[in-house]
């Protein structure tokens, strides 16, 4: 298992109507666990072999995980899918230059 961290283009100021929507997606993904103590995981949690969560941070909204690279590249790659088709306008990392 490695640890994995990526950040989005999905910005904490969006509006409320925005954090629903990916609410909604985050209910959507394979492994969802729900939300423990307001933080949304998936798989399991910190003192688990595997996991994710998320986070709204000023770099956009954090994901950080423990899995297998394929299983995270498969598992991200579906989340900014998903969140481009449904938010309206291209998911990415802003280092890869999403804005």
């Amino acid at each position: 298992m490695t640890s994995h961290n990526c950040n989005l283009n999905i910005w904490a100021h969006l509006p409320d109507e925005v954090w629903n929507t990916v609410a909604n997606i985050y209910e959507r993904m394979p492994g969802w666990r729900g939300y423990i103590d307001g933080i949304p995981h998936w798989f399991g949690q910190e003192d688990e072999d595997v996991y994710i969560q998320a986070s709204v941070e000023p770099s956009g909204l954090s994901f950080f995980a423990r899995m297998n690279q394929s299983d995270w590249d498969s598992w991200i790659g579906a989340f900014k899918s998903e969140a481009t088709k449904v938010l309206g306008f291209e998911v990415g990392e802003p280092e890869d230059g999403f804005v």
